[in-house]
């Protein structure tokens, strides 16, 4: 990946402005409860997120993450309890101020360029505003030599690397991010934890699920682990790692099988 542009030419770039200046933190969920025909998939009683270094969710396959990490984007309904931003209930600004990406990214049928350009004007950035932004997230996410090009037609790195700029573009102060690296060589895999390590020391609270124990080592503030749609264990990372306080987290990270 090229060398990151100057902070200080990336910041004169960088136009686009939040409506407003509500906090979306802590962002907490109380009795969550995700059900399909009567079974639960997802039974949170209190999860409190709090600003800072990335909030990473881990677990065994079917544990709930993904849901999870929906549920508290807004994505899909929970069949009961709340999830409320800063003590209140979601709204049209919790929903414009933040964003997640997928683990397949979802892209336009159109050109790089254009993918990031149409996040920006959903977003209000006039369009005088729009093309320095533009080059300068293509820039960050060593894209912009392939600005024209059809958006899907882009290797899966280069497609999630889109994919989370144009996240990115509008400034969340939350991102959602499910599996970012998943399926992806080391060197793509290098350039998006880049990405987000940066955006994470610019302020965007990140929220991500991850199978990759070195990613989670790597980017981790804190870990949510669950295990059968609950969270069995929520602490700092290094405390995971070291010193796992659940025995389904002891029995994860030894590679042991959960069931």
């Amino acid at each position: 990946m090229n060398q990151l542009i100057a902070d200080s030419e990336f910041v004169d770039a960088i136009t686009v402005r939040r409506t407003a200046p509500d906090a979306l933190l802590p962002l907490v969920a109380s009795n969550l409860r995700f059900a399909i025909n009567g079974r639960a998939l997802v039974d949170v009683g209190e999860l409190d997120i709090q600003p800072g270094a990335p909030s990473v969710i881990m677990g065994p396959n079917g544990a709930g993450k993904s849901l999870l990490l929906r549920l508290l984007h807004g994505l899909i309904a929970p069949t009961a309890g709340t999830v409320t931003w800063d003590g209140k209930p979601a709204n049209e600004y919790v929903g414009s101020a933040q964003a997640m990406v997928f683990q397949r990214p979802v892209l336009l049928r159109r050109s790089v360029a254009a993918n990031v350009d149409y996040a920006l004007k959903v977003h209000g950035v006039p369009r005088n505003e729009r093309s320095a932004c533009v080059d300068a997230w293509l820039e960050k996410a060593d894209l912009a030599a392939l600005a024209r090009q059809p958006a899907r037609t882009l290797s899966g790195g280069e497609q999630q690397r889109l994919a989370l700029a144009r996240a990115l573009a509008v400034q969340p102060q939350i991102l959602f991010l499910d599996e970012p690296t998943a399926s992806l060589d080391p060197v793509s895999t290098q350039a998006i934890e880049t990405l987000i390590r940066d955006a994470s020391s610019r302020g965007t609270k990140m929220i991500m699920v991850t199978h990759d124990l070195g990613q989670a080592k790597r980017l981790a503030g804190e870990i949510i682990f669950m295990h059968r749609g609950e969270i069995a264990e929520k602490t700092p990372a290094a405390t995971f790692f070291d010193t796992p306080a659940s025995e389904q987290a002891k029995a994860f990270l030894s590679g042991g099988l959960l069931i």
